[in-house]
């Protein structure tokens, strides 16, 4: 069993005094009674302000030793004092303050209600020069005496005022950090909502690294103090976490072991057994209680198409969600990177909760995990001054970890841009000064080869805008690298916060942040419109080689095509794509096989749109006649999708 941990806090400008205390801890450490612990153990390298957060979670004893200088501290009186008592006030922690100086001590309000040492407002170097010994034996022997006394335990938390759940399961959710920083209003909001009982479903998006897993554990964490307050069944489920491959972006794992947990009577199959009915049946049994659901990092299971962008692609997922988000007795959290489209109209019960903006206390949290200098104003104010966003900062910190000394200071060299903040304004300036930092270089070239796509990019299409000959400025640098050289590009930007990590369910993507895409997309397009324009002729002739049957039959099959569709038309090939592409393989003809067969109405809008200059009223020139296989496609079910344009229908408006 671990030996109780003994946490000492402390100024390094009074180290000298805690290396007077720690031999009297010493003896009690090579005794086997404690574990010692202060910040000059991090093993070098290691992310310092990890390493605090979780030996402060674990510490049985914390000793704060009293100066001016502690109590001047940003960080510890933001961090770790308030963490600390709260620790002591939840869970029975020791906490020793010692007044190893002189100070106004009297007027900091925690430190008047705990007792200190030495008693009666004495110092250790004033009042006891020559006898340090003495105070630093006193502590010793105080964290002996409790943690060796039989009888002496840690305060009780006050009761309970629900009965535990029934049953529990979140064995499946990952682990996080153990502590969360800057985020007590998320927490309050969580609380609220459960109590209320007013939403049945919040989905909490965000990019990676901001901490929207760790939120809900944190969360968890409190609920469970409580007794989850009221929940009957508390069940959680990650569809990161259930291997590798094509079963991971599938929701028929999470729905067969979920219907058996929560007691599905008729598990055998029956008529009841297609995905819509084992998500409205799923449905059913978690209404039956007051349940908490927790589905995390959904996003491998969402469209990425433009059309139906963050719908869930499940049907049995998608008719879970949305009959929870129409009538629910509890709550089901979701954990995202992209809004879900399945929530967007489901009303007030339905709260989707955008986790991209921080607070300046979590985003100097992001910075000291990046290993940022500076004083803790200087970083909230760097965090205010990135407009509070979470791309920023992470990207930011990546930057001046390159930057030796890695000071907060050098931001104030990043020049702003001329662009709206709901347009990407501060990530996009610390992008501007990657570019500018890197120059014409194969991680420019890379990222720019990602701003042609508006998903997740395969690794094979990368490719085939790779191959020679070279694109002059979108691909010469990356003509002659080896596999290895292209790995490394590759992982820089992942170092850098440009890429993400390398996606666990499915290897042959390159994933990057939308506003990523957009920045070195648009800087192609508007910088090189010869590169863009190639770039998206290859794309073109991939896309429409990949499907194996010439006339696909499913949605599924037939998604290269409607990529293709789209990329022929920003390379300006309109009439190519239409003859080759859109006409025969997707409508088939008369058939309009897409919509009639496949109910494709949404997919073959957007595919649509291409075609227009201004959708819908008028066609690009290039198409001979304003080809009338596109301004006829059929009228109504535009206008019902989008409403008519001027009071006439679109297509009509088109054709006029």
């Amino acid at each position: 069993m671990p030996q109780p941990t003994v946490f000492i806090s402390y100024s390094h400008k009074d180290e000298i005094w805690k290396d007077r205390l720690r031999p009297h801890l010493k003896m009690l450490e090579q005794a086997g009674q404690i574990t010692i612990w202060d910040d000059r153990k991090i093993d070098a390298g290691a992310t310092w302000y990890n390493e605090i957060e979780e030996n402060m979670a674990q510490a049985a004893v914390a000793i704060c030793l009293i100066s001016a200088d502690y109590l001047a501290s940003d960080f510890i009186n933001k961090e770790e004092i308030p963490y600390l008592l709260k620790r002591r006030e939840r869970d029975g922690m020791l906490l020793l303050p010692i007044l190893v100086k002189p100070c106004l001590w009297e007027a900091v309000p925690w430190l008047s209600a705990i007792q200190m040492l030495p008693r009666d407002g004495k110092s250790v170097s004033e009042d006891f020069q020559g006898k340090e010994d003495d105070i630093f034996r006193e502590v010793a022997a105080t964290i002996h005496k409790k943690i060796n006394d039989p009888n002496y335990r840690p305060p009780a938390p006050p009761p309970p005022q629900w009965d535990p759940p029934e049953k529990i399961d979140i064995t499946r959710l990952p682990l996080t950090g153990a502590e969360l920083f800057g985020r007590d209003n998320d927490l309050q909001q969580l609380d609220e909502i459960w109590e209320s009982q007013n939403v049945n479903v919040i989905s909490l998006v965000a990019w990676g690294g901001v901490g929207k897993s760790t939120l809900v554990n944190k969360w968890l964490e409190r609920l469970g103090a409580d007794n989850y307050r009221g929940a009957r069944r508390v069940y959680g489920w990650s569809f990161y976490s259930q291997g590798t491959g094509e079963r991971v972006t599938s929701a028929d794992q999470f729905i067969a072991a979920a219907l058996e947990w929560f007691g599905d009577p008729d598990p055998i199959p029956t008529g009841r057994d297609s995905p819509w009915d084992k998500g409205e049946r799923l449905a059913e049994l978690l209404r039956q209680q007051k349940t908490l659901l927790i589905l995390d990092g959904m996003e491998p299971l969402q469209s990425d198409l433009a059309f139906e962008h963050g719908k869930i692609k499940d049907p049995g997922l998608a008719v879970l969600v949305a009959e929870l988000a129409r009538k629910n007795n509890g709550l089901c959290v979701i954990t995202t990177r992209e809004p879900v489209g399945d929530l967007q109209e489901a009303g007030p019960a339905a709260l989707q909760k955008n986790l991209e903006q921080i607070s300046a206390q979590a985003g100097r949290a992001l910075l000291r995990v990046g290993g940022v200098q500076g004083a803790d104003a200087e970083l909230e104010k760097a965090t205010a001054d990135f407009g509070n966003h979470a791309l920023a900062i992470n990207l930011l910190a990546a930057y001046l970890h390159d930057i030796p000394g890695h000071h907060i200071s050098h931001s104030r060299e990043i020049p702003d841009l001329d662009i709206p903040e709901e347009k990407g304004k501060h990530p996009r300036r610390v992008m501007a000064a990657f570019e500018q930092r890197w120059g014409e270089n194969p991680s420019v070239q890379a990222l720019r080869i990602l701003g042609l796509f508006d998903r997740p990019a395969e690794l094979a299409a990368v490719e085939a805008v790779r191959r020679s000959p070279a694109i002059a400025g979108l691909t010469d640098q990356l003509q002659n690298l080896t596999e290895g050289q292209w790995l490394d590009v590759l992982e820089n930007l992942r170092q850098h916060k440009l890429l993400a990590p390398r996606s666990r369910h499915n290897l042959d993507i390159l994933d990057c942040h939308s506003l990523v895409r957009e920045h070195f997309g648009e800087k192609l397009k508007a910088g090189n419109a010869a590169a863009w324009k190639e770039a998206h002729s290859r794309l073109y002739e991939y896309y429409k080689a990949v499907p194996k049957k010439e006339f696909p039959d499913t949605l599924e099959e037939m998604g290269p095509l409607y990529a293709a569709v789209v990329h022929g038309c920003l390379a300006r090939r309109y009439q190519e794509t239409i003859d080759e592409v859109f006409w025969p393989r997707i409508l088939r003809g008369d058939e309009h096989y897409s919509w009639k067969k496949l109910g494709s109405f949404g997919l073959d809008l957007m595919a649509i749109s291409g075609f227009f200059d201004e959708p819908w009223h008028q066609p690009v020139a290039q198409l001979l006649d304003a080809d009338i296989r596109i301004c006829s496609w059929p009228s109504g079910l535009i206008s019902s999708r989008f409403g008519a344009v001027g009071g006439r229908s679109p297509a009509h408006a088109g054709s006029a």
